[in-house]
């Protein structure tokens, strides 16, 4: 490695070695939950979005209150114990599978905890990395990050579907819930430095309020969460029937999705070798744009794909032309909203921003369920196609992001501390 490589740092290094166990099990879990679904349980175009929707509603119902939380709280601890709580979730479903329980109520049972834990423990997550790794060098560590999970999306694929071929979905989540295990033992210990800042009690609902206003008082982070917002509509919309158009019309096994699911590592490391020069060279608000241009021509493709294996190459290669453009949106979407926030208020942006941006995934869900169901899963993929082909239209339409060629500078701290002091005081 070069000098001065962020894999150099200790606390990094075992931060991204993390990530890279919980990578390979989440492509296990990604495969196998909506594939005992889909086709154990049978569940139609509607079931899958009823999954998806439940699985995001504690995003809506959670991700404001936890941010206010965590801005009280450790929060490497918290991320520890979300990894764990995902792995017993994963091992309950070849659990009931085993005693006869399994329905599509177990599901969303499970979907629901997912959601939870991924809530409060993947913001907390989020804030670790800038505890690890200093502002400027945020791009290059979320670009790392993605480079991490290219391999498990390169390999991981292959070996979930040839787990799901051999012992059936619902046992191979028992290989997820061991990586997730593993992945929280590689947390645990990692040394932070972690500020906290004194907080009076029974200010809950005040200090909820600062985080809103910091958001929607910042015309960047704004703009940014009503962009991402639509583009998470567009995403969970095909998200619902990908799987059900992979194996209801172009007629593939389990083993061959995951073959296809491969598509996205290579996207992944597309999108990880790229994204930061482009980002660098055009600028982290275009770039933005870009990526929602590749998934939208993506979900376009697979949309008009004919049911042959010129389809079960465009399924390819929409998954790697999803998670090409995923990478090249979020390295810039995250350090962006990272680079102008104060510390003591990152818990609280982290959670206002996940809860804005995701506002709209659960409609987008039922939506692409209810188009799969009666307008047929290829109305579902040209919806996302078209809405994103719009959202590129306007996006650059928008001076504040075609404009935004470089990292802007923090918020001034004093300021917002003075704000949070002013609303915690008393009015007459």
């Amino acid at each position: 490695m070069p000098a001065g490589d962020l894999l150099r740092d200790a606390a990094y290094r075992r931060l991204w070695a993390s990530i890279l166990t919980s990578s390979f099990g989440n492509q296990v879990m990604m495969l196998a939950l909506p594939l005992t679904a889909a086709v154990l349980l049978q569940a139609t175009p509607t079931q899958m979005g009823l999954l998806t929707a439940i699985e995001l509603l504690p995003f809506l119902l959670l991700s404001l209150p936890s941010g206010v939380w965590l801005d009280r709280v450790r929060k490497l601890p918290v991320y520890v114990v979300g990894e764990s709580l995902i792995g017993v979730a994963a091992a309950s479903v070849p659990l009931a599978w085993w005693l006869g329980w399994l329905s599509m109520g177990w599901l969303y049972v499970v979907g629901f905890m997912l959601g939870a834990v991924h809530t409060v423990a993947g913001t907390a997550a989020q804030i670790v990395l800038t505890q690890v790794v200093a502002r400027e060098r945020l791009v290059e560590a979320h670009a790392k990050n993605a480079l991490a999970t290219s391999g498990a999306e390169v390999v991981g694929p292959g070996l979930a579907g040839a787990l799901i071929k051999i012992f059936g979905a619902p046992l191979a989540l028992l290989v997820n819930a061991v990586l997730l295990l593993g992945s929280a033992l590689i947390l645990r210990g990692i040394p932070i430095a972690e500020r906290r800042e004194p907080r009076p009690a029974g200010h809950f609902w005040r200090d909820l309020g600062v985080g809103l206003r910091f958001v929607t008082g910042n015309r960047l982070l704004l703009t940014l969460g009503v962009l991402m917002a639509v583009w998470q509509m567009c995403h969970y919309a095909a998200v619902t029937v990908q799987i059900l158009f992979a194996t209801r019309t172009l007629g593939l096994s389990e083993n061959a999705v995951g073959l296809c699911y491969m598509g996205m590592g290579v996207g992944t490391i597309v999108g990880s070798v790229l994204g930061r020069r482009v980002s660098q060279r055009i600028g982290p608000g275009p770039c933005l744009v870009v990526g929602y241009a590749i998934c939208g021509a993506g979900w376009l493709l697979l949309a008009v794909a004919p049911a042959n294996a010129w389809g079960v190459a465009a399924f390819a290669l929409m998954l790697m032309a999803f998670t090409t453009g995923a990478v090249f949106i979020f390295i810039n979407f995250l350090a962006l909203r990272q680079a102008v926030t104060p510390a003591p208020l990152l818990g609280r942006m982290t959670a206002t921003m996940r809860w804005l941006t995701l506002l709209a995934a659960a409609p987008g869900a039922l939506l692409g369920g209810w188009l799969g169901d009666h307008l047929g899963l290829r109305a579902a993929l040209a919806f996302a196609g078209g809405v994103s082909v719009l959202l590129v239209v306007v996006a650059w339409r928008l001076p504040l992001i075609r404009s935004l060629t470089q990292l802007p500078e923090q918020e001034r701290e004093s300021e917002w501390l003075g704000i949070e002091a002013e609303v915690r005081t008393p009015q007459p």
